[in-house]
């Protein structure tokens, strides 16, 4: 951690397409402190030092060229590089409005957590009326994935450590443990079967949820890449998308989605967030407050 230092830097300015904000809440993703390690240096090539965080949540204060529907002063959540959420001021390149329900807070931690989760999710079909499981329910793109689920008409049920069995309830979902004996678990759970598996989790269960449903193409993948490959998984990668970032706003607005934030750090302690995100089994995101 002693790689995270909180210094000046030149302020960055939007180009075409792109707006800047000044950022109220910053969340922290584990690819945040797995980009910081070199972990992914293959797959993410950063030039280091590098400004961390993927998104962040603000007011609008400068607009690129040609971009529309948007003005100084509106609050806004969103997602910009790789790097460059965590400062004063960030760059978004995909963006929608906030709630006027949700926090700064709960506003930082909904984009990269929702785009993932929808991505995932939209790749296994239509929801409503079908029993999901999905494995790491809790965390950012896990309890994301639960809500947009159930809202879509889904029986979801979740796996979790126990201790957040009651954190999934209120979500809306039926709470079960993992690792062995799952597919008895559920079986009890779901007697007429699971119709789609998500994993948010890179727990190396993928082949036990493919077993579980019988059809790789019945389980997809926001975590564990090397093995969805094997074993014909479908992969959702998170994407800059303004269209389902505005439709996790609508959500919001509607009561259907809020955020989950487990804690919340001012900004000169981001060592201590990321050590807490590498941690793991977190109750939702993390978030940095400037």
């Amino acid at each position: 951690m002693e790689t995270l230092v909180v210094e000046q830097a030149p302020d960055p300015h939007p180009g075409p397409g792109e707006i800047r904000i000044r950022v109220a809440a910053a969340s922290v993703n584990p690819v945040d402190w797995k980009v910081r390690s070199g972990a992914v240096r293959e797959v993410l090539p950063v030039d280091l030092p590098a400004v961390p965080g993927r998104d962040a949540a603000g007011v609008v204060d400068e607009i690129g060229e040609g971009v529309r529907g948007v003005g100084v002063g509106d609050r806004v959540f969103g997602l910009g590089g790789v790097t460059g959420a965590t400062a004063e001021f960030a760059v978004l390149s995909a963006w929608a409005r906030t709630p006027d329900t949700w926090s700064d807070e709960e506003a930082a931690a909904a984009a990269l957590g929702a785009v993932t989760a929808m991505g995932g999710l939209n790749a296994l079909g239509p929801l409503k009326g079908r029993t999901v499981l999905i494995e790491g329910a809790a965390g950012g793109v896990g309890s994301a994935a639960v809500e947009i689920a159930v809202a879509q008409g889904a029986t979801v049920i979740g796996t979790a450590g126990e201790r957040n069995h009651e954190f999934l309830t209120s979500l809306g979902a039926v709470p079960t443990t993992y690792g062995a004996g799952l597919a008895e678990r559920v079986a009890t759970l779901a007697p007429d079967g699971v119709d789609v598996v998500l994993d948010t989790a890179a727990s190396g269960s993928l082949a036990d949820l493919v077993a579980l449903v019988g059809d790789p193409a019945r389980v997809s993948t926001v975590a564990d890449h090397a093995n969805a490959q094997r074993l014909g998984v479908h992969v959702a990668n998170a994407e800059n998308d303004p269209a389902l970032l505005a439709e996790a706003a609508e959500l919001g607005r509607l009561g259907h989605f809020t955020p989950r934030v487990e804690a919340t750090y001012p900004l000169e302690r981001i060592a201590e967030a990321h050590a807490h995100s590498e941690r793991g089994h977190t109750r939702g995101k993390i978030v940095v407050r400037l």
